[in-house]
């Protein structure tokens, strides 16, 4: 394929020239012979229309040159790095093997498109930031900083070409997924350029009237922004100079996501945001005098101008842990206007604008890697799945944005914290066993609750008792990730302790009565009593909230009633549906086949769960013969875990002659004639019959729960697609008990 025919002319000299710039600025770091080979492996993956246009009409190997050029000139990514970008691809399509890089680049390089691959095959199965293997993909970002920093470098190459993604929802899911998590990554590693640009263009994708308001807005006060930026320099610049010191004043209007969020937050419009820019003081300091210059110049700008104490920062004396070094003020200017001021040196300010890439350059690293601190939190806290993706992710995110503060322990060591944390959050950190053990603190020689919150430079003492557990409202109102987690945990610890407990005294009841437990039975009954899960049952037993004799007594009631209803209820056991021993094992035991033209077999449907053709299933034995349960049954687990030895393997053969019950909860806006419409829809559905529907409306909301008699799973997915196509209804699921 010819180079003519593979680029229009406008992408042909991008292309050209980005190599070139491309290939100038890795001159340093690239080995004998790589040029050639790259040269050589590209003319061949091209010819194979390995980097073919997408269905955006993008070409492959131009949005990869593009990456590569950001990795370099604004991250700073060097060889190893940038040949991985532009041959993972071709790795992937298997056009050329993973051995064959090897040979030709190194293991480093065929490392990184593993990890490549690894957070490509997630993206395949579209399970970005929502999905239940978010943390999986975050744990294959922790492996390597390198990956991350790729990932930003080509979604920032995606952001920049938004506007040619044809198709809205994809363009909208992109923005939201680079607000959600790459752009916080881009701040936590220090590339605010990059963070500030994708916060941008992803306001403009996913608001984008609001987007074009600020921008216009601030196109209209530009003028009076920048006579009042040059009022305030002059006299600051005259004065620096007077005092010897050489540096480079200039303005920064804030970003337009900047702008916008100060809207919400103070809930005010354009013109109630005064600190739309920024002063920075940019200091030529040699390396020896650079804290003593940038304290004078701060010394310099107080006197002129009245400060705000509270709004001084010093990330000088202590750096950020991405390293950013800069001294913080806001003083009062002229017309009584506040004003932010930064004041760093020329090496600081190139750190804050380049992250890593100028950590790089002015530490003398050539290797890549780098942020152990911060991959080592990432990593800790993704090794303890406590909870949900998405809380992990808001933990994440949040742990991201919040600014830090330095404590002291009482032997002097400086502990960092995010801002709001706690005397527990101190506790946590210094070691698990210290927080669950935390009942109070001694914060600069006060003592204070382990609620009390810290601030900047106190020195903080950690005082406990052995009888002192974890306890679920410390949730509530710990600041850091690292103490969430750890709580959480405890508190799993604890609560299995007290199920198992709980459960070997009922089970030890029960025998002493001579009373033999049917466990799918116990099931039913503490969803009865309405507890959520199994574990809130035992722990109400073992906390003696619940009383042992009760519950057998209840249990026996409901085992009693339930025969009874067995005896005069209709049952499809014997007339429509049997199950047949087969030869072939199958974990053990012989495979159930549930047939209609078959008898011999005693069992039932499961009430807890109401399999319907199409489910998967298995037979569980109980005192009451077989019991045909789904596998997504809220049961499954425990009669898994504890009663192994009586499931049974099984599978559907045909369908049941007069169908199955389901209910569906359905939830929407509660506008006039939508119980109407979700009946029509369901009386066009051949072989399908409405039961019953059950109705609330609470503050607008609709909320129905509908029985219907269905032949299938395919008939009931079916359904479920049809109702939520009906106006005003928002949501559709399938419960696992059907309404009688």
């Amino acid at each position: 394929m010819s180079t003519t025919s593979f680029f229009t002319a406008e992408e042909k000299r991008e292309f050209f020239s980005a190599y070139h710039a491309l290939v100038s600025r890795l001159s340093s770091c690239l080995e004998k012979d790589d040029v050639r080979k790259m040269k050589a492996l590209m003319r061949r993956v091209v010819a194979l229309d390995c980097y073919g246009r997408d269905q955006n009409g993008i070409n492959g190997l131009l949005r990869n040159i593009r990456t590569a050029v950001i990795a370099t000139s604004d991250i700073g990514l060097k060889r190893t790095s940038v040949i991985a970008l532009l041959l993972y691809r071709p790795v992937y399509k298997k056009i050329i093997d993973a051995e064959e890089v090897r040979e030709a680049f190194g293991d480093d390089v065929t490392l990184i498109i593993h990890r490549l691959l690894k957070t490509s095959d997630l993206y395949a199965r579209n399970t970005a930031v929502n999905s239940e293997n978010f943390h999986r993909l975050l744990f294959s970002f922790a492996e390597d900083v390198r990956v991350i920093l790729i990932m930003i470098a080509d979604r920032l190459c995606m952001m920049r070409m938004g506007k040619q993604i044809r198709v809205e929802r994809d363009r909208i899911r992109l923005a939201t997924e680079v607000s959600y998590l790459y752009a916080p990554l881009a701040h936590r590693l220090g590339l605010y350029k990059i963070k500030s640009e994708l916060e941008d263009l992803s306001l403009k994708y996913i608001d984008p009237k609001q987007y074009d308001f600020i921008k216009t807005r601030l196109n209209e006060t530009k003028r009076s922004r920048d006579a009042y930026i040059a009022e305030f320099i002059k006299p600051v610049g005259e004065r620096l100079e007077a005092a010897g010191l050489e540096c480079e004043i200039k303005g920064r209007t804030k970003s337009i996501h900047s702008i916008n969020s100060k809207m919400k937050k103070q809930q005010t419009d354009f013109e109630g945001i005064y600190d739309l820019f920024a002063i920075r003081v940019i200091l030529d300091s040699k390396p020896e005098k650079e804290r003593e210059e940038c304290w004078q110049a701060f010394s310099i700008i107080t006197d002129m101008y009245q400060p705000n104490p509270q709004r001084m920062r010093d990330w000088i004396s202590v750096p950020k842990n991405n390293g950013y070094e800069s001294l913080h003020i806001t003083v009062l200017g002229p017309g009584n206007r506040w004003v932010e001021v930064q004041i760093r040196t020329r090496r600081m300010d190139e750190i804050a604008e380049r992250g890593l890439a100028a950590h790089w350059k002015y530490k003398g690293v050539k290797t890549e890697r780098g942020l152990d601190e911060f991959m080592s939190d990432v990593r800790a806290m993704l090794e303890t799945q406590s909870a949900s993706p998405m809380d992990m992710m808001r933990e994440f995110r949040m742990d991201l944005y919040e600014d830090e503060i330095y404590v002291f322990t009482p032997t002097g060591e400086l502990v960092k914290l995010a801002k709001g944390a706690t005397a527990l959050d101190f506790a946590f950190a210094i070691h698990s066993k210290l927080g669950c053990r935390c009942v109070s603190g001694r914060v600069n020689g006060r003592n204070v609750p382990i609620r009390h919150v810290l601030n900047n430079g106190d020195s903080v003492e950690i005082i406990t008792s052995p009888q002192q557990k974890p306890k679920q409202d410390w949730l509530a109102f710990v600041a850091t990730s690292k103490a969430r987690t750890k709580i959480r945990q405890a508190l799993r610890e604890e609560a299995a302790r007290a199920t198992e407990y709980a459960r070997e005294l009922l089970q030890r009841r029960f025998k002493n009565r001579k009373i033999d437990l049917d466990e799918p039975l116990l099931m039913r009954y503490i969803k009865k009593k309405g507890f959520k899960t199994v574990t809130d049952f035992y722990v109400e037993i073992a906390e003696e909230r619940l009383d042992v004799n009760c519950v057998i007594e209840e249990y026996l009631d409901m085992e009693r009633r339930e025969k009874e209803a067995t005896e005069h209820a209709e049952t499809r056991s014997a007339e429509q549906f049997t199950a047949i021993p087969q030869t072939e094992k199958s974990g053990g035991h012989d495979e159930l086949i549930i047939d209609r033209h078959l008898t011999g077999i005693d069992y039932r449907l499961a009430k807890c769960c109401n399999p319907i053709f199409g489910d998967e299933i298995f037979g569980f034995v109980s005192s009451q013969g077989i019991k045909i349960h789904r596998r997504e049954c809220p049961n499954a687990p425990e009669m898994f875990s504890r009663f192994g030895y009586r499931i049974l393997p099984a599978r559907w053969n045909s369908e049941g002659g007069g169908g199955y019950g389901i209910t569906l909860r359905v939830i929407g806006h509660d506008d006039i004639g939508i119980v109407t419409n979700i009946s029509s829809v369901i009386s066009k559905e051949n072989e399908m019959t409405l039961r019953s529907i059950h109705v609330d409306s609470v503050d607008g909301l609709f909320q129905g729960d509908i029985t219907v008699m269905v032949r299938n799973t395919l008939a009931m997915e079916r359904l479920i697609k049809k109702i939520k196509e009906v106006k005003g209804v928002k949501q559709v699921t399938r419960l696992y008990s059907r309404k009688s």
